[in-house]
């Protein structure tokens, strides 16, 4: 397991993390077994907005033992307090939900209390007024609840929050799908969405990623908007390249689709790589750097990807980056104009002209 820490809280977070959406399904001792060896994996971050609150006596029993070791998310809004997965922005009802979680799961405080689900304007202004941002607030100042998280799949609400509230981590829906403009929740266009990656970055807030899979479509030719399937590790490495990412969030129902989902260390670099996209990616997204390092090798050793992102990053007001880009053995500035990344982007990016433009803007 590899770790990514977040700027704003200091936490050690494992890159693959644990979403909760269908855990329940499986009963209680296949789900304990199989949450039990995420954490044996190295797993650490755990989503709570599972689809029925029988999942939260499973993580109780799983997890109590090393309560402090791992970081749990738990959304105010969330209702679990009939049984079922609901969403309610009613004060009283979120209250009686979390205090359910909290039993169930053994605990006494909460690592990231997320603002949850705010999709719309009316949804913020709504929780806003009900008093239920307030409760949360109130809970971190008493210590039950450590940092903040907004939970949100629209781009435009997403920024307009973290103008207006305090937020540590970002749960955000984040696939290729989404991306280009295809799914249900692919709120925002490519400009707007990048925009919230770079901005997460730039400020430190984490990216706890949901819906890596677009909901199981991207793994199915059949279903896939594009008509061609992607793996799981594929979409695992997608969202992990994009800026502010710390975790991506699969969920998993048994020890051997956990122990799937940890193979993505074992796989090579072939496997890894999701350039394919480039071949259904909308006119938008041309000319666009990924990140994907399809270029490499390049004959003078530049991290082709790596230095895009810093330049897109140090564009955006984000020191660290140009501060990072300093420290590369091999700059934009060691181009020797071959074009050998020119030819091989699915893109069409052409990086030898980006890499004079970034040269004269970072160095």
């Amino acid at each position: 397991m590899r770790y990514r820490v977040n700027k704003k809280t200091g936490d050690k977070v494992s890159e693959i993390g644990f979403g909760s959406a269908y855990i329940y399904e499986a009963g209680t001792k296949a789900a304990v077994e199989a949450i039990r060896r995420a954490y044996d994996g190295g797993i650490n971050y755990f989503d709570m907005a599972a689809g029925d609150g029988r999942a939260f006596p499973m993580y109780g029993e799983a997890l109590s033992d090393v309560r402090n070791n791992i970081f749990y998310q738990l959304h105010f809004g969330a209702d679990y307090s009939r049984g079922t997965y609901g969403w309610s922005l009613d004060l009283d009802t979120v209250k009686r939900s979390l205090d359910k979680q909290l039993h169930d799961l053994r605990t006494d405080y909460i690592d990231y209390g997320f603002i949850h689900c705010q999709d719309e304007d009316s949804d913020w202004e709504t929780y806003q007024r009900n008093g239920v941002y307030d409760y949360l607030m109130k809970m971190k100042e008493e210590g039950v609840v450590k940092h903040t998280g907004l939970s949100s799949h629209t781009p435009l609400v997403i920024q307009r929050i973290m103008d207006e509230a305090q937020i540590d981590m970002l749960m955000f829906s984040v696939n290729p799908g989404y991306d280009y403009g295809q799914g249900d929740y692919a709120h925002g266009g490519v400009d707007e969405r990048a925009e919230v990656y770079k901005r997460c970055e730039k400020e430190g807030v984490g990216i706890s990623v949901m819906k890596p899979f677009s909901g199981g479509q991207l793994l199915d030719a059949k279903r896939s908007p594009f008509g061609q399937a992607l793996t799981p590790f594929q979409c695992i490495k997608y969202a992990l390249d994009k800026p502010g990412v710390l975790t991506v969030l699969p969920g998993a129902q048994s020890v051997a689709e956990v122990d799937e989902l940890l193979s993505y260390y074992d796989r090579t670099d072939e496997e890894l790589d999701y350039s394919v996209i480039g071949s259904f990616a909308p006119p938008q997204a041309n000319g666009k750097c990924v990140y994907c390092n399809h270029c490499k090798p390049c004959p003078v050793g530049i991290d082709i990807g790596l230095v895009n992102k810093y330049y897109d990053l140090a564009k955006v007001g984000d020191t660290l980056a140009k501060e990072h880009y300093s420290t590369l053995e091999k700059k934009a500035s060691d181009c020797i104009s071959c074009g050998h990344c020119d030819d091989r982007c699915p893109f069409g990016v052409k990086q030898s002209e980006r890499m004079t433009e970034i040269k004269s803007f970072m160095e």
